[in-house]
């Protein structure tokens, strides 16, 4: 639930992007005590009485709803000995208040995809479920009730603290992570932004229960929080249901404190140095910056992509092509004070960083002496607004996204930021640079006295409400139809055809936000015989389909990609490869034309050849200590029969390295010429297109493209190993990893399916599960807890899997929890009372997925390999719906055998 900058792999960064809606919508009928605020391109603000902020956000485009309430609290106001009270609180609110005890259990019931988050300036609290006016009146309901009414109770306190501690020591694993703590503590004098969301252990460990309810009292309160509903809903009654619920909470006498500090120029270099066991070395370069609001953040926003984008920016063309990094990465922190740019650089296994780290900041620090570039500023800009674009036609993605713009300062930041970087010049961007990526205002190496020293910009606090002196919203789109996102009504509208080339394709042409579209084209190719023996080569040669081309190099196919506003992303080896497409409806044929020309002709340059082989071996020794790898590795290989070389066989850590480093070019080559060709594939796409021009764009592309050999799928028979507890040591991790397995004779259209998949519901999937209440509510182990069916539509071989993470200390009560759990199960059964829950739930969530246009691409596609129709899903939630608990019951006990049971155990057990 804690977020935002989590660098487990050290390169995890991204921008927050959103695109825009369009009119300004007519005002609706009032309740008494509402005003309305503002409207800026489709999103009007109302102010209740009391001091609620509320968003709208309306888009019937898909049948969905998110809500979203943020409050104004995060670590920045957290006190002396408060470090990680808002994070906490964050876990606390969901323990429930007297009217919604079992909050979990009702977000269960109901289909909700919900959570929250902790960062800086605010926490927020969402969810998006399938559009329905009970779920949606319910969900507003519980958000006023836990404003003012939550137990916030000590019980909860220490049953909860348990599994913060285990989101810590999930932290703790990481040395991507902490090292990011260690950089923004040492970037900050005084400053809470030094302080990490999660808070220090002593901290949190020691809260005293009277002090966190007197944070919640003072926080959580209408006046300050803003609450944002978008999706499908309809305006005047959402708005009622918040003068409803919001209304009668008071407005409250306490005046919440303004906070004034902001730290001064840094005056010199700062170095930080962290020694772990396990990983790949790290090097981080930290920058202050200004705030959100301050209009040189555009600037930061865009070199954070001139200097650390991959393959165009500067840091990747003078460190990875150089074999100096593995991979680079960058981000510019947009925060309500001053904040933070922050370069990263990952190593190979075994490098010294001295002469990297130099090379890197040189790079960083000599945009003074090597000017920006108008063709870096251009691509750049295009980068940051392609993604901006792409992200507004989603709904839910804008309810949440708000957040930030509203703990910024004002949420309309959400446009102002757009036009600053859409007018950036290359002055603004120069001067910026030349006055922030100083050394003396860097945070990497060690201090040294200089002479004349330079410094930045004194920080300044932001007069938000004066930025937008000149701002003129723009114009956005028009509302779009809504779409019954049914099985019958999806297979009715879908469209399907063949190629000459054996390429099947089905295309589901339908209304959507922002014209956006998605698609999934699956190549399949070879058998067992032919595919053996092939090493890393398949897998090298999907991840260079989109490295350059015949006739384009790989910066022209990025540079291509965001001219078209797109989106794609390709990965498979052995057998298949998916490629995945999001853009919009006027690009889409050229986007696939672009994907034809990546696919048949690709370039296979050595140098990339080299880059990704490094980045790939980086990988895998990242993962060799890190206990989920650890076990997920043993667990694949207990009982598995094949012998080396087979594609079934499961790999050691030594074998995969030792296979990348094998990978010769000519190698690469020879399999494209081999194996590619579209004989065996499908096309899905759903959203707005030309379905005339997206056909005439697949025959072009592929329509003559005919597969060299015949293609097989490689059978995945059921093979049941021998019942084992495998414990695997993971020294200095503190965290460790259960992981549970158990093949089952069965597929996803077997008669018994339905009822399986709602006994593991009610076991270990959902929020109100077995599994969750016991080990996570109940006793307070693990910050996380899940059984699921990897189900198998091919032949009966479907593996029922468990897995925990967890303090190593905890190993031997999550284990006796978990088999507890289990065997109750299997003993006494489910109840009615779950069984109704679980079927309200479950069929919810399917309906949820089926209005996902990604999901419904990926599923038509996958439906052309099968040859099935949506009828099948409907079959499915129809025998959901009839299930009785007795079926339930009698599913789980025929396949669920503990003492067939794999356990495999990772972590530090200094016991053993």
């Amino acid at each position: 639930m804690f977020q935002k900058f989590i660098l487990a792999g050290a390169l995890a960064l991204g921008l927050l992007s959103s695109s825009l809606q369009a009119q300004t919508p007519a005002i609706p009928p009032l309740p008494q005590g509402m005003t309305s605020v503002t409207a800026v391109e489709g999103i009007s603000e109302y102010r209740l009485a009391n001091g609620l902020r509320l968003l709208l956000v309306p888009d019937s485009a898909k049948p969905t709803t998110t809500v979203n309430l943020t409050y104004h609290v995060g670590s920045r106001h957290e006190n002396y000995g408060e470090t990680g009270m808002a994070h906490l609180l964050e876990h606390l609110i969901f323990k429930g208040t007297p009217t919604n005890p079992n909050v979990w259990s009702e977000f269960t019931k109901r289909g909700l995809r919900a959570n929250g988050s902790t960062w800086f300036d605010r926490t927020n609290y969402f969810a998006s479920f399938a559009a329905n006016e009970d779920n949606l009146e319910w969900f507003l309901s519980w958000h006023a009730d836990a404003m003012v009414n939550s137990f916030i109770a000590k019980k909860d306190l220490d049953s909860e603290m348990t599994v913060v501690r285990n989101e810590m020591e999930m932290g703790e694993n990481s040395p991507g992570r902490i090292l990011y703590q260690k950089t923004l503590s040492a970037m900050y004098d005084w400053h809470n932004y030094s302080n990490d969301t999660i808070g220090a252990r002593s901290d949190v460990e020691n809260v005293d229960i009277a002090s966190l309810q007197a944070f919640y009292r003072r926080h959580y309160q209408p006046d300050n929080a803003t609450l944002v509903v978008s999706g499908k809903f309809d305006v005047p009654q959402v708005l009622e249901w918040v003068h409803e619920f919001f209304g009668p909470i008071p407005k409250p006498e306490r005046v919440v404190p303004v906070l004034y500090t902001i730290d001064p120029v840094q005056d010199g270099e700062r170095a930080v140095t962290l020694r772990r066991n396990g990983g790949t070395p790290l090097l981080y370069a930290g920058y202050h910056t200004p705030a959100a609001a301050h209009p040189d953040h555009a600037a930061m926003e865009v070199l954070t992509i001139v200097l650390g984008d991959a393959p165009s920016g500067r840091l990747h063309k003078r460190l990875v092509e150089k074999q100096l990094a593995a991979s680079v990465g960058a981000d510019a922190f947009g925060l309500y004070d001053p904040g933070v740019a922050l370069f990263i650089a990952e190593l190979p296994p075994g490098q010294e960083p001295g002469k990297t780290s130099a090379e890197m900041l040189s790079v960083i620090e000599s945009v003074a002496s090597e000017p920006i570039t108008a063709e870096e500023l251009k691509r750049a800009k295009s980068k940051w607004l392609k993604a901006w674009d792409l992200s507004f036609t989603n709904a839910e993605r804008v309810g949440v996204a708000l957040s930030e713009s509203v703990a910024q300062g004002d949420w309309r930041l959400y446009f102002l930021t757009r036009d600053r970087v859409r007018d950036l010049t290359l002055a603004d961007v120069q001067r910026v640079a030349t006055e922030r990526l100083l050394r003396s205002n860097r945070t990497l190496a060690t201090y040294l006295p200089t002479e004349n020293p330079q410094r930045a910009p004194v920080p300044k606090a932001v007069d938000v409400a004066a930025q937008f002196k000149d701002f003129k919203p723009q114009e956005g789109a028009a509302a779009v139809a809504a779409f019954d996102a049914s099985p019958a009504n999806i297979d009715a509208k879908t469209q399907t055809f063949e190629l000459a080339s054996g390429m099947e394709v089905a295309l589901l042409p339908k209304p959507t936000r922002g014209n956006a579209v998605q698609a999934t084209l699956a190549l399949h190719f070879g058998d067992a015989k032919s595919l053996a023996n092939q090493g890393a080569v398949p897998s090298m040669v999907a991840a260079l389909l989109n490295e350059g081309t015949r006739q384009l190099g790989r910066q022209e196919i990025r540079d291509r990609l965001d001219e078209l506003r797109a989106v794609v992303s390709i990965g498979g080896g052995n057998g298949e490869v998916n490629v995945g497409i999001s853009t919009r409806r006027e690009q889409l044929p050229a986007v696939i034309e672009l994907v034809g020309q990546m696919l048949r002709e690709p370039s296979f340059p050595p140098a990339v050849l080299e880059e990704q082989r490094s980045q790939a071996i980086t990988a895998v020794e990242q993962q060799r200590k890190e206990p989920a790898a650890v076990v997920d590795n043993a667990m694949a290989r207990h009982g598995n029969p094949y012998l080396r070389g087979d594609v079934r066989y499961a790999r050691t850590f030594d074998e995969i390295v030792a296979d990348l480093k094998a990978v010769q070019p000519e190698q690469v080559r020879d399999f494209h010429r081999r194996f590619y060709g579209a004989s065996n594939a499908e096309f899905g796409a759903s959203g707005d297109m030309d379905v005339a021009a997206v056909r005439r764009a697949l025959e072009s592309s592929f329509g003559d493209w005919k597969s060299p050999l015949p293609y097989a799928r490689v059978p995945n028979p059921l093979i049941v190993p021998e019942p084992a507890r495998l414990v695997l040591a993971t020294p200095d991790k503190q965290n460790a990893t259960m992981a549970v397995q158990l093949p089952l004779p069965i597929t996803d259209t077997d008669p018994d399916y339905p009822a399986l998949m709602l006994a593991n519901h009610m076991l270990g999937a959902g929020g109100n599960s077995r599994l969750w209440q016991r080990i996570r509510e109940k006793e307070g182990l693990s910050y996380g807890v899940y059984s699921g069916v990897r189900w198998n539509p091919f032949e009966p071989n479907s593996p029922w899997v468990a897995e925990a993470i967890f303090a190593p200390s905890n190993r031997a009560k999550v284990e006796a929890a978990f088999k507890g759990e289990l065997a109750r199960a299997l003993k006494d059964g489910f109840t009615a009372a779950e069984l109704n829950e679980a079927k309200r739930g479950l069929v919810s969530a399917r309906q949820l997925a089926r209005s996902q246009d990604a999901r419904l691409a990926s599923t038509l596609a996958g439906n052309l390999e099968l040859d099935r129709t949506f009828a099948l899903a409907q079959k499915v939630d129809d025998a959901l719906g009839r299930m009785t608990v007795e079926e339930a019951n009698a599913a789980l006990r025929k396949y669920i055998l503990p003492e067939q049971l794999v356990f495999a155990l990772g972590g530090d057990f200094k016991e053993e």
